[in-house]
């Protein structure tokens, strides 16, 4: 597959080739389905906490005697049947992470960049650097080429001057290449890749 190659003034710098076995493959919805579940599951908290009957703060004193009331026989008012008593199997912390096997987080990436590529939503930029650290110079370059949810990945390194440029603009991510997963890819719009992040790409996921 053949991609043109622009610059940050949208001019243009070439093309370059991308592997079929990374951008080309048909996005299955299942497997992405499958790597967004394990990536939110890991970044779950799992603080969740409830108070059982032993951590309730009521007296454990016997309520009321075991016969002749007519009613049920209690013992202290931490018990899960009375209201502001301790919960039964309530939640505890625990983390929500489950495994899921390298190769399959791999394919995962591999969809999700075909899936950009299939739709048109796919640029390949020379390269993300910026001479000065200005966010408003850095915002008129990417109104003029019509990003508006972009996810903006680099090589191994990304330009200081660019990604502080970019921290206050609206919508606009920037990560290095060993950075990029498919959650972030999948929710925004646009993927902007340089070219050195299409070789890290490639090296990473061949």
């Amino acid at each position: 597959m053949k991609l043109d190659v622009i610059k940050l003034d949208g001019g243009s710098a070439g093309s370059v080739d991308l592997g079929d076995e990374i951008f080309g493959l048909e996005p299955r919805a299942d497997i992405l389905h499958r790597v967004v579940r394990w990536q939110r599951a890991r970044t779950q908290q799992g603080t969740h906490k409830v108070k059982t009957r032993g951590e309730t703060s009521y007296s454990t004193k016997k309520i009321y005697r075991q016969k002749g009331t007519g009613g049920a026989r209690h013992g202290d008012r931490n018990a899960p049947i009375f209201r502001k008593g301790g919960i039964y199997k309530g939640p505890t912390p625990r983390s929500h992470a489950h495994e899921l096997p390298k190769k399959f987080r791999k394919l995962g990436l591999k969809h999700a960049l075909s899936a950009k590529a299939a739709s048109g939503n796919l640029v390949v930029l020379d390269e993300a650097v910026a001479g000065e650290a200005k966010t408003g110079a850095l915002a008129k370059q990417v109104a003029a080429l019509g990003w508006k949810r972009a996810l903006i990945i680099d090589g191994a390194q990304v330009n200081e001057n660019f990604a502080r440029a970019a921290a206050n603009i609206d919508g606009l991510d920037v990560l290095p290449s060993m950075g990029a997963n498919v959650y972030d890819i999948l929710r925004r719009d646009t993927l902007v890749l340089t070219k050195a992040a299409v070789e890290a790409l490639e090296e990473r996921l061949k």
